[in-house]
């Protein structure tokens, strides 16, 4: 085996609800990468692919089929007997799904993919190699994090090992353990090709660990272990225009899995911290109106009333760059690194304020449940007589009463409303929309349509920094956008 000496822990958890404390071993040493390779993989093969199960999970879809027309007559009744006294008949048609799942427990608790168990009246286990067969009881579920945990009345199980998942590097060598195509205990190998992929559309909460190991149809659920045959991921999904394999496989780290794992089984259900602010990324012209040395970190758009970040004392204009420690790179590490954080835990955020580097206490909440789809108020069309340009490319219009209730526009929203945008202008590429709010223009308050066009007139320099109200995805508040300020050539 390639490695350095292994130190191990055992994590126990409370159960809250009837089910039994679950024991998975934990390796958080990283591997040697100083080693010599050697000339086979068998050793990590016969280590890993006992943990690795066959998941087969059946769905039963009711259907109503229409009546044959031909029962209507006598004469045919008279031969086939009235069987059916009503219009239609019900069938029951069954759903079969193959994929791949994980023991991380002698006791027989199994990580798999959500997808793979996703409305599933029946899930079966088969232990490969042993030809024993199991119903398995589904724990919980995650739709977020594509994680599932199942449970089946088993002891003695071959468990794996857990690496710490923030120890990969890309570079390093990974085997992919799973069925594809049905084909049992089949492993590919290949390396780590990237980490922290996200923004795929695949989950809620993606930090990929990307893999040009072969991962097929089938292998969803199923392990990504290390060179010493420890679990580092979850098998869950690939980009393949075809559907087979083009060397691009993605694995949700096992340390998300992990925490997914340890909540469903203590408190029935995946909590998350929340923080109550709306993050974006710092592009380059951000990072030169604030004042920073690199686009790294989270800037604040807006802080949401009566919410854990409103309390701290966080405002909109703060940049965050790290969370207790760990650096934050741009709005959707910062995202996922709270979401990571229990409810009611404490955060130590440093923040960037005017210049200055600051310390922010907050004691997170927990996220609320999403809400129903928000008004995509991008096809609304918002008529005024007096439209005035402003910025480049963008017409603006002052807030009446009407355009105040058609947007939905909360009483303390002021500014002018964005009632066009030239596609091919400076302000288009910034990321200006129709039926936003402009409520800044370089740290100065818009209060109408005459107020937008004096600032922006009046901006010296190469860029305008633009704060504005807009409701989209589900949430309403302010964000911060650098407008280019120079004429595009002709």
């Amino acid at each position: 085996m390639i490695g350095a000496v292994v130190v191990v822990a055992v994590v126990r958890f409370t159960s809250w609800g009837r089910e039994p404390e679950p024991a998975f071993t934990v390796s958080a040493t990283p591997i040697n990468r100083d080693a010599r390779l050697g000339t086979s993989y068998a050793p990590i093969v016969k280590k890993a692919a006992p943990s690795v199960v066959n998941i087969y999970s059946t769905r039963f879809i009711k259907e109503r089929l229409r009546r044959n027309p031909l029962m209507n007559d006598p004469f045919f009744r008279q031969f086939f007997g009235n069987q059916d006294q009503g219009d239609d008949l019900e069938h029951t048609r069954k759903e079969q799904s193959l994929g791949s799942g994980v023991i991380i427990s002698p006791d027989g608790y199994i990580l798999t993919a959500n997808h793979v168990v996703a409305d599933a009246d029946e899930i079966k286990v088969a232990i490969t190699g042993t030809k024993k067969e199991y119903t398995a009881r589904v724990i919980g579920k995650d739709e977020p994090t594509d994680v599932a945990v199942l449970k089946i009345d088993a002891n003695n199980l071959p468990a794996i090992t857990l690496a710490d998942s923030d120890q990969v590097q890309v570079g390093d060598i990974v085997l992919a353990i799973g069925d594809p195509f049905g084909l049992e205990r089949t492993v590919t190998m290949g390396i780590v090709s990237a980490l922290g992929r996200s923004g795929l559309g695949f989950n809620g909460y993606e930090d990929f660990i990307q893999t040009d190991a072969a991962i097929n149809p089938g292998n969803s659920g199923g392990a990504l272990v290390d060179i010493e045959g420890r679990l580092v991921g979850i098998n869950t999904a690939i980009i393949s225009p075809s559907g087979g394999n083009n060397g691009i496989g993605l694995a949700v780290p096992v340390n998300m899995a992990r925490q997914v794992l340890e909540r469903l089984v203590s408190g029935g259900k995946v909590t998350r911290g929340y923080l109550g602010i709306i993050p974006q990324d710092v592009d380059a012209g951000l990072a030169q109106e604030f004042n920073l040395p690199d686009q790294n970190g989270a800037l604040v758009g807006d802080v949401i009333p009566d919410t854990p970040a409103q309390k701290a004392g966080l405002k909109a204009g703060d940049v965050i760059l790290s969370v207790n420690g760990k650096a934050v790179t741009d709005a959707h590490n910062l995202q996922l690194t709270i979401s990571q954080l229990a409810p009611d835990s404490q955060a130590t955020l440093k923040i960037f304020r005017n210049g200055a580097h600051k310390t922010v206490a907050v004691t997170l909440g927990e996220l609320p449940g999403s809400g129903g789809p928000a008004e995509d108020q991008t096809t609304n069309s918002v008529a005024s007589s007096s439209k005035t340009d402003a910025l480049d490319g963008v017409t603006v219009s002052d807030i009446d009463p009407q355009i105040r209730a058609q947007l939905h526009l909360p009483a303390r929203v002021h500014g002018a409303i964005i009632t066009d945008v030239n596609p091919d202008s400076n302000s288009a590429d910034a990321g200006l929309q129709s039926n936003d709010v402009i409520v800044e223009i370089n740290r100065q308050p818009v209060a109408d349509s005459d107020d937008a066009v004096r600032l922006c007139k009046s901006a010296k320099g190469e860029q305008i920094l633009v704060k504005i109200w807009r409701q989209a995805e589900g949430l309403a508040g302010t964000r911060y956008y650098s407008v280019d300020n120079t004429k595009r050539p002709n």
